[in-house]
């Protein structure tokens, strides 16, 4: 009896979070949502396949940019998203930078992609690069990967990222380490300041908006809604050491939260 009882809490909670997420104010159910949401789920990993074809053809890191960046915007206005930017006229054109966001949602990325206005690359597992097509398309768009096993393979890969990302690679790091189960900002890792001490360029506090009312973690189909990037003043990183990775990671946490503040 305890356990039906329990079994039927849970399954009314879950009903209860299904009908406010499709149903309107009116209480009337949404079909165009819920279409939308199923509509992107099967779509994304569809169209992501094919740009992966498409840079394997194309075979050229600068040639293949634009693609992802499509894919976001084609991503965003298939779900109904509408994006603002802020914050660009801080930036010195050519210059490479670490773009550190918070993260709410995977929808960041496609937000990141379509919209930030840089050129820049991914950090990514190792492990994705083996996997047929997709790794190879990593490949050649030019991303980074980083090998997250401990020992000399782990400092070896960060070094080599290090080097890509001084010779000039932009890259963008969410600093939390995961996604925000509630959409507030997490603790900022120093470990992942490592990066941008060694490699010595300025790094850049991200702000995304909105996300997370569009597609929390735990959930599969996206809403409609409105995000806003906030860029905020790039913050040299000459003056830090690697023993002061948890003062910058501090600061910029701190730059973040204003960014989402303001």
């Amino acid at each position: 009896m305890l356990r039906y009882q329990a079994f039927r809490k849970t399954t009314e909670k879950k009903q209860a979070q299904f009908s406010t997420r499709y149903h309107n104010h009116t209480g009337e159910f949404n079909v165009l949502t819920f279409l939308r949401g199923v509509l992107v789920l099967l779509l994304a990993p569809v169209l992501t396949g094919l740009v992966s074809i498409v840079a394997i053809i194309r075979r050229s890191a600068a040639d293949v940019q634009f693609l992802p960046r499509s894919l976001g915007r084609i991503i965003a206005r298939l779900s109904g998203v509408s994006v603002s930017m802020s914050g660009a006229d801080l930036l010195e054109q050519g210059r490479p930078y670490i773009f550190a966001a918070n993260h709410q949602s995977q929808f960041d990325i496609f937000v990141l992609q379509g919209y930030l206005g840089c050129d820049f690359r991914w950090l990514a597992k190792l492990e994705l690069f083996k996997i047929p097509v997709f790794g190879k398309a990593m490949q050649l768009a030019g991303y980074i990967p980083v090998d997250r096993a401990h020992g000399r393979k782990a400092l070896k890969s960060l070094d080599e990222a290090a080097r890509r990302i001084a010779d000039g690679t932009s890259v963008i790091i969410f600093p939390e380490g995961t996604r925000s189960p509630d959409g507030k900002l997490g603790q900022f890792k120093a470990g992942t300041m490592v990066l941008a001490i060694k490699a010595g360029v300025p790094v850049v506090p991200v702000a995304i908006i909105g996300t997370h009312r569009i597609l929390p973690k735990g959930r599969l189909l996206v809403r409609p809604g409105r995000v806003e990037i906030r860029v905020g003043a790039p913050i040299a990183t000459s003056e830090y050491t690697v023993k002061q990775k948890q003062e910058l990671a501090e600061r910029l946490q701190g730059q973040v939260a204003e960014l989402l503040g303001g």
